[in-house]
């Protein structure tokens, strides 16, 4: 019993790893958490291809019981439903037994958001006499100038950047890739990196290509933006907690602001459903309020409008 799940797990991983193209720390999640799962319904004698909804909703109150977050037993049931279509597509199933299990309420999360002054105070804060400094205000301007995610930001390419179309090209999740515009603040300020920068150190050799590199010309890792973007923000004194994907928020929030199309923004995130982009119309009342007056047919009265009719 411990064996079929087991070997099924196995083929999952192939299946995540060479037709969903997941990043590995995805397909490591994933399979934590069927394993999980697996682990749950072997100890109580059940098979995989006999598993149904009640199995799976026994799971889910478990993982309640023991003080689980809606937002992780969210992330697990997503699992199991890649799992169980994985199971479905290889004829090991005829039925998924997800499609009844109602997700997790989860309640509406909005992303923090800088304002322009904050971010300008971020980029304020920043010693632009050093080399270390070129190259910070360069990320800055590049995470706030096209929203890219701080793993497609290490791997940024020189190749992909096309300095006199403004566009860069990026590699998302699931190896996507899709052509961002860039500002030309954040390109001047690349360009500057790259010249004044970059072109004086000395490369390794897997990192020719790589626009951002650290003191020793190899790759920065995800970690190492973080603390950069956190000690401009102390330097900043901005008191919410900032990290490098809140310049996402904030490019993505303040296009919306500025008038900017929801299906535009969709593409240059790089979100698969608009759905994912909606959580940035979060705007204040009396924008929203000012938007309908400005431009809905019905929102004044007209002159000749009998108020009694």
């Amino acid at each position: 019993m411990e064996h079929e799940w087991k070997s099924l797990l196995q083929q999952f991983e192939t299946y995540l790893r060479l037709e969903r193209l997941l990043a590995e720390h995805s397909i490591l999640a994933y399979i934590a958490d069927v394993t999980r799962f697996a682990q749950f319904l072997w100890g109580r004698g059940v098979v995989p291809v006999t598993v149904n909804s009640i199995h799976i909703q026994s799971f889910l109150s478990e993982l309640h019981a023991l003080g689980m977050k809606a937002t992780s037993q969210a992330r697990i049931l997503s699992g199991l439903r890649i799992f169980y279509k994985f199971l479905w597509l290889g004829q090991h199933i005829t039925k998924d037994p997800t499609k009844l299990i109602a997700s997790p309420h989860l309640g509406q999360h909005l992303p923090s958001v800088l304002s322009v002054s904050e971010i300008e105070a971020m980029i304020g804060a920043i010693d632009h006499s050093t080399p270390l400094g070129t190259r910070n205000r360069a990320i800055v301007e590049t995470l706030y100038g096209t929203g890219v995610r701080v793993s497609e930001l290490i791997t940024l390419k020189l190749s992909h950047i096309y300095f006199e179309e403004n566009f860069v090209r990026v590699i998302g999740k699931g190896n996507k890739e899709r052509l961002i515009p860039i500002g030309a603040m954040a390109l001047k300020h690349i360009k500057w990196y790259v010249q004044e920068v970059r072109s004086h150190m000395g490369i390794k050799s897997g990192c020719l290509d790589t626009v951002f590199l650290n003191r020793r010309g190899g790759s920065l890792t995800r970690v190492m933006v973080f603390l950069i973007v956190q000690a401009l923000a102390r330097k900043a004194k901005i008191n919410v907690e900032v990290g490098p994907h809140i310049f996402r928020h904030s490019f993505a929030t303040h296009l919306i602001e500025g008038g900017a199309d929801l299906r535009a923004i969709q593409e240059m995130l790089g979100h698969s459903s608009i759905t994912t982009t909606e959580i940035y119309t979060h705007l204040d009342r009396h924008y929203l309020r000012q938007v309908m007056q400005d431009y809905h047919p019905r929102s004044r009265l007209h002159p000749h409008h009998n108020a009694s009719a």
